[in-house]
Parts: structure tokens; C-alpha cells; sequence
């Protein structure tokens, strides 16, 4: 892997991808308050369970929906019903700190589901709302947005009773950052008539730490996975729950953006997951080919994680990193490459290996990346330090970064001459080598075991996201790295600055998005299919705004981003 890629993996970098890096979100009641559980309105003792089909809030009041570890009171919104802080999965303090996921311990009376639960573990941002770590482990837990059964789109107009087709959303973050309540899918629920989950999911070290001591505790003999087993916990949650909440368990679709997306490729590969989705979604997330740690790599990163967690007897270490506090750990965890591990029953191969015998789950995936992905990696690492790449110094950065051996290629490739900074040029090398033609590449990969749609976000106008806004900074960022997503969600609980003809592509990627979900194919009215690389290999869906030509079918993307320099198997 280049230096590059650990801004993103590692999350060593100060402008984290995604951003939403820590602290929790006020909210006036915090997910976890157990009330009575006497309905409002009804008499009896505080053990009478509120009446059955109270979940639409159809009398007025609150919704209450009853789950299999007890009853959550929701809140009825103008777009739905929503229901924060969900615990899923018993919550991993203590003893069971970097254990595998165990079932909820239900609970008596009705849980005030109306506050968003705690964010794992993880550092401070500078995004609005998330300026304070987190290091509170109890952060097990899912958000569940229902549209309304009787307003709407025509898409949401239907039955309360009628069951929708769900979204489960995994966030990114670098598998070091951010919390299923990044995003708020509302809108989003109510245009496409579908059910939206949000998950958040143990990171970092705590969801990725791999040594020999974890890995004699480990059901298959690997450890290093629990984040991504979190995730499969949550989805196990949704196949066996949201139909109370109208929701059809048959019809899951599981998708994220960068290491959300990531995720979404390693289950594809994981058997574990057969059966818990019937969809996928990637969204920026091919960078580095989905590669997982191997059980080596896991073992090294977590002796040396130890040593500087204060932990350096092997013999004891385990022990010992289990009684320090999460602060001291987090502290201790920049600089290593969290992610999973293969090798066990969760993830036996490499998703690359998975993906060419053919052996990962069949089902229709929507792939894609984003024009100008590396222009926030670029801008993170020399235009936001004050200190922007000069001319003469973008050969040794090129060599730095990929080797003496390609970067004087690469600079061929890439001359000055023909971006507006060195700053945008390197953003070029890093956006097309870590996702562009990763993408590309897993097209191809996934295309001989099912239906794959590529897609590309090209609104190069598009605002920067979140707090990028406030840096005070002329910098052209571009279609970046997730400036897609606010085109399909509130994001980070933020208006989005979106013109006229934004909202009107965001309508249509809305469209796109909502009609892969309900049939497996994503279509939207006025605008060309998505096309199957299984039949047209290398299209891609070129998603743009009106000022620059709509939304096309573009069969030059490969060339655009320089893929056979990345790629030697890719077409020329």
C-alpha cells in the first residue's frame, strides 16, 4: 500500500475522510432510558405492554414498536417514524472487550428510543456537533427511520402494513471514526419508500486489535474482526426485527461510503453474511482492493500496540490492555493499519481471491467512486497545513509516494502543465490510484458472479461537505471523496447548499439509488440505465448536472483516470 493510502485506513491524517471523528450529538433524551410500561392513555400497572400494531403512532401518540429484547418508544417526524439508540448487541464492556458480538440482554418495561446512542471510541473533531472524543464503549447500537404509510411520494404512498424494502447504512470513518448518526436519511426514506437503518460499530483498535491471545479466544481462531462482526450483528438484528418496524427482511440492502464501503465489499466475501442482504452498495469503498490484514500483519500490529499502549509483555499484555481505560488506548492506536483479518471462518481470503473463484455472496451490487477523490487528501495534507505543494517539490513527493520505479512515470502522466496546482495534480494520482481504478477493478472482479452497476459522480460544483465549508479556503475540491453523500442524505445534520440543478441531480441519484433497492437495477425516469458490466463492460454511469451535459453513459472513464498506469489488466 502507498503512503497515501494509510490517510485513509490508518485515518492518520488530521481532515479524517469522512470527519465526523468524535464526541456525541445533544440530543434531549439518550438512548438507553428504560420508562413504564403503561402506554400513554392506558390504565393497568407499569408491566402492561402497549397494545399490538402501536408501531405507526397512528392514535397520535409516540410510535412503540415491540422488539425481540423488549419494547422502544420512537417519535413521529414530519418524513416517518424514527427510532435512535437501538442496542443490538450486548454492549462490549469489561469482560467483554474485544469479544465477539453477544445478543442483547432484554429488558422490562419500554425504552425511550428518541436520542441517538453513545459514538464509539474515537477521537476529537473539528465537524460541528462532534468536537469532544468519545471514549465510552457502551456504543452498540442502530437508528431506524420508517417513512410515512400515508404521505409522500408516490413511492411512499402505501399501506402502513404494506412491508418496504430496507437500507442498511454503514458509515465511514476510516474504521477509526464516525457513527451511524452521520447521515440523516429521512428524506430519503420517504422519496424512495424504503426503511433506513444506521449502524455504529466497535473502531479502531477496540473493533480491530489481532494478537495470539485474542485469537485463542476467538470462535474460528482469528481475531482482529470484530467492527465488521458488529456489523453482521446488527444486520442479523434487522433480518429478525424490521418487520415490526415495516420493513421486508427478505428485501436488505447493505451499503456505505469509503470504509462503510470497504465493509460492504468484505461482506461480499464473507460467508458469514450469506443470506443477511440481498443488495449491496459501494460507495468509494474498493480503495486497496477490500484487502485485508493478513493474520501475520495482525499479530505485529498488535505487539507493537501494545508496547506503546504500555503493555510490552506478550505474556501479559492481554490482560493488561484490557484494564486500561479506552482514552489510554485510543491515545495509543494512531499510526496502525486497523482493518480485518483473514483467515477464519469470518473472512477465509482475500475478497480479491473471494470475488475471482466466484465464491462471494450473488447478488446485484452498485459500485462506484467519485471524479475528484483525492482532491481532499491532497488538500489535507499540504493546502489545509498552510503550506501548499510548490512545483518543486512534486517529483520528490510523486517518489515518496509511489517509488523512484513508477513515479517517473506517474509524472508523465500527470504534468503540471495541465492542473491548476501540483497540489490538484498529486490529488489526480491519489484519487485515481486508490479508488477510481480500484473500482474499475472490482467491476470487472464481481461481474462473473452477478449484476454490478458503475457509476461515477462527476459534479465537479459540487459544495464541499460538512465543515469544509467553514475553513475559509478558495480550494477547488471537485466531486471529492464523499461530497456524493449529501446528495442522498442530511449529512452530519447539516443543510446542504445545493443549487437548483444540484436538487435536481440529487433527485435523480435518489431515484437511482431507491429503485436499485426496491428491484436490484437502478433506473430513474428521464435519464439512462446503469449499465451491467456483465454485458457492458467498462460503461459507467456518469452522474452530472444539467450545465454539464445530464447524466450520461460514459465508456472513456478507465482512460480518464490514467487505470492502465494503475492497472495492467485494465482495457486500454
Amino acid at each position: 500500500m502507498v503512503a497515501v493510502g494509510v490517510l485513509i485506513v490508518a485515518g492518520a491524517v488530521e481532515l479524517a475522510p469522512e470527519a465526523a471523528l468524535a464526541g456525541q450529538a445533544d440530543s434531549d433524551v439518550r438512548a438507553g432510558q428504560v420508562e413504564s410500561a403503561a402506554w400513554p392513555g392506558q390504565s393497568g400497572t407499569a408491566g402492561a405492554a402497549p397494545r399490538a400494531g402501536s408501531g405507526g403512532g397512528a392514535d397520535g401518540g409516540p410510535p412503540v414498536v415491540r422488539t425481540d429484547a423488549g419494547w422502544v418508544r420512537g417519535r413521529v417526524t414530519d418524513e416517518g417514524r424514527r427510532f435512535l439508540g437501538i442496542p443490538y448487541a450486548r454492549q462490549p464492556v469489561g469482560a467483554l472487550r474485544w469479544r465477539e458480538p453477544r445478543p442483547v440482554v432484554p429488558w422490562r418495561g419500554v425504552r425511550a428510543a428518541t436520542g441517538f446512542g453513545n459514538r464509539c471510541v474515537q477521537t476529537a473533531s473539528w465537524d460541528p456537533g462532534y468536537e469532544k472524543p468519545s471514549h465510552t464503549e457502551d456504543c452498540l447500537a442502530l437508528n431506524v427511520y420508517a417513512p410515512a404509510g400515508d404521505r409522500g411520494t408516490k413511492a411512499a404512498r402505501t399501506p402502513v402494513d404494506v412491508r418496504r424494502p430496507v437500507l442498511v447504512w454503514l458509515h465511514g470513518g476510516g474504521l477509526t471514526a464516525g457513527a451511524g448518526e452521520d447521515v440523516v436519511p429521512e428524506r430519503f426514506a420517504r422519496a424512495t419508500g424504503t426503511v433506513v437503518v444506521t449502524v455504529n460499530y466497535r473502531l479502531g483498535a477496540l473493533g480491530f486489535l489481532g494478537s495470539p491471545a485474542l485469537d485463542d479466544e476467538a470462535s474460528d481462531g482469528v481475531s482482529g474482526n470484530y467492527g465488521l462482526l458488529d456489523q453482521q450483528a446488527a444486520l442479523r438484528w434487522v433480518r429478525t426485527n424490521i418487520g415490526r418496524f415495516g420493513g421486508d427482511p427478505r428485501r436488505v440492502t447493505v451499503a456505505g461510503e469509503s470504509a462503510g464501503g470497504r465493509s460492504v465489499c468484505t461482506h461480499l466475501a464473507s460467508p458469514t453474511g450469506r443470506g443477511l442482504f440481498r443488495a449491496a452498495v459501494i460507495q468509494s469503498g474498493a480503495y486497496d482492493d477490500c484487502a485485508g490484514r493478513t493474520r501475520r500483519q495482525a499479530a505485529g500490529d498488535g505487539v507493537a500496540f501494545a508496547r506503546k499502549a504500555g503493555c510490552p509483555d506478550p505474556a501479559t499484555a492481554l490482560a493488561c490492555l484490557r484494564r486500561k481505560p479506552a482514552k489510554d488506548l485510543l491515545a495509543a492506536q494512531a499510526g496502525f493499519d486497523w482493518g480485518p483479518v483473514v483467515g477464519g471462518r469470518f473472512l477465509p481470503v482475500q475478497p480479491a481471491e473471494a470475488f475471482e473463484r466466484g465464491s462471494a455472496a450473488k447478488v446485484p451490487v452498485l459500485n462506484g467512486a467519485n471524479t475528484d477523490e483525492g482532491t481532499l487528501f491532497a488538500f489535507a495534507q499540504f493546502d489545509g497545513q498552510g503550506e501548499p505543494l510548490a512545483a518543486e517539490r512534486y517529483p520528490a513527493v510523486l517518489d515518496e509516494t509511489y517509488g523512484p520505479a513508477l513515479a517517473e512515470r506517474v509524472a508523465r502522466r500527470y504534468p503540471l502543465a495541465r492542473y491548476s496546482s501540483p497540489s490538484h495534480a498529486f490529488a489526480a494520482t491519489v484519487g485515481d490510484q486508490l479508488f477510481a481504478c480500484p473500482a474499475l477493478r472490482l467491476d470487472r472482479s464481481l461481474a462473473g458472479r452477478g449484476p454490478v452497476y458503475a457509476y461515477e459522480f462527476a459534479d465537479r460544483t459540487s459544495p464541499p461537505f460538512a465543515s469544509l465549508r467553514d475553513r475559509g479556503t478558495d480550494f477547488a475540491f471537485g466531486a471529492t471523496h464523499v461530497n456524493e453523500v449529501q446528495y442522498l442524505f442530511q449529512h452530519f445534520g447539516l443543510r446542504s447548499p445545493l443549487n437548483t440543478e444540484q436538487r435536481a441531480l440529487a433527485r435523480q441519484m435518489t431515484a437511482y439509488w431507491g429503485s436499485f433497492i426496491h428491484s436490484g437495477v437502478p433506473r430513474a425516469k428521464g435519464a439512462p440505465p446503469a449499465p451491467d458490466q456483465r454485458t457492458h463492460p467498462g460503461a459507467t454511469l456518469s452522474l452530472r448536472t444539467g450545465s454539464a451535459g445530464g447524466t450520461v453513459i460514459d465508456k472513456g472513464v478507465h482512460r480518464a483516470h490514467h487505470c492502465a498506469l494503475w492497472d495492467p489488466a485494465a482495457p486500454r
